[in-house]
């Protein structure tokens, strides 16, 4: 019985330790380059398409810019995207159930949503190729 405490005591601080990895520094993607002459109407349908074929809702759209939120599971996470003619911006906005915090290190985040939006950014880029 002793040694079984003995272990669990052990393991415990390295537990605390691993959950710990599960947040990454938050830092929003470099802006994505728009191909010279696109037209705005162009780039915004590169970034709706993104955000549909990722399951990311759309919503306050404008000329230049609208939000969007994704529900996976109990996790959400709601984004700005802004763009002109030369660059699509993106931002993180809030999320729930994604520990993010705001500390002296600065912002952090559950590292799964670094990968969301990585893989939206590729998807961007892609589509702004194939609607060029």
């Amino acid at each position: 019985m002793r040694q079984s405490r003995r272990f669990l005591f052990i393991l415990l601080p390295l537990f605390l330790l691993l959950l710990g990895f599960r947040q990454a520094p938050l830092v929003d993607p470099p802006p994505i380059d728009v191909p010279d002459g696109m037209s705005l109407e162009k780039v915004a349908k590169a970034i709706e398409i993104s955000l549909i074929r990722r399951g990311w809702e759309a919503s306050n759209k404008t000329a230049q810019g609208l939000d969007a939120t994704l529900h996976l599971r109990e996790h959400t996470a709601t984004i700005h995207v802004a763009w002109d003619a030369r660059a699509i911006r993106i931002n993180y906005v809030s999320s729930t159930n994604l520990k993010y915090e705001q500390s002296s290190r600065g912002r952090e985040i559950h590292k799964n949503y670094l990968g969301w939006i990585q893989n939206l950014v590729t998807d961007i880029r892609a589509n702004l190729v194939l609607l060029r």
